[in-house]
């Protein structure tokens, strides 16, 4: 026989009233199941949220912290079709320019017609025949791609797709407005754009309505 006996607290207690009150009240050791259901469902919900924030932040961003570079020097006409968005097709062929830097796509509304002197502080370049383009899918923010076969801007993500000037065909994709537009400024016809003034696109267009430019083809590149 060992010479060990039991603390007074391992001592068995007889199970007076008092004894079955402290055990109905007493917290079990470690981590009860109800505790790690709630501290599992906080967590869950904490996540959402912070993805949540990020992806608002995310999408204010160029507003809140005054764009990514401010006002962006583009050139002139000979040195912005010389970036062209799609490699074989520039601006007087109807397709757009592209400047990664500025985020911007750059489409001429006329394309028989080169930059007019002006500023446009929508975006919509009526008096530049400037339009400049933000690169992101109102959707999502995914990158629409220009399509040579039928010259309309076509979302990878979703399908949202919109004409040569950037407005949303109501019935193709789940973006809720056409793509969004920068401030610009052409003087002495060279093209600036201001990544900090942001322009929300347009209510989208049905097919066949006026403000909507048709299709080349009614194949896509999608």
């Amino acid at each position: 026989m060992g010479n060990w006996k039991l603390a007074r607290w391992q001592e068995p207690k007889t199970l007076t009233r008092d004894v079955l009150r402290e055990m109905r009240r007493g917290r079990p050791a470690g981590m009860s199941r109800r505790t790690l259901i709630r501290r599992s469902i906080g967590a869950g919900v904490g996540l959402w949220l912070l993805e949540v924030t990020g992806g608002l932040l995310g999408f204010l961003w160029p507003n809140l912290s005054r764009g990514f570079g401010g006002q962006i020097v583009l050139g002139d006409m000979a040195l912005v079709s010389g970036n062209p968005a799609v490699q074989g097709v520039t601006l007087p062929d109807g397709a757009p320019a592209y400047y990664a830097a500025a985020r911007t796509y750059v489409q001429l509304i006329d394309a028989s017609r080169g930059f007019s002197d002006g500023v446009s502080t929508d975006g919509e370049g009526l008096n530049t025949n400037v339009r400049t383009l933000y690169q992101r899918c109102p959707h999502l923010g995914c990158k629409p791609n220009f399509c040579t076969t039928n010259y309309w801007f076509e979302c990878p993500c979703h399908g949202s797709r919109y004409d040569r000037l950037g407005i949303k065909v109501r019935e193709l994709g789940p973006a809720p407005r056409s793509m969004d537009r920068f401030a610009h400024t052409v003087e002495n016809g060279v093209l600036e754009v201001d990544t900090s003034r942001i322009t929300l696109g347009p209510l989208p267009v049905a097919l066949g309505q006026p403000g909507l430019i048709p299709a080349r083809s009614p194949q896509g590149c999608i």
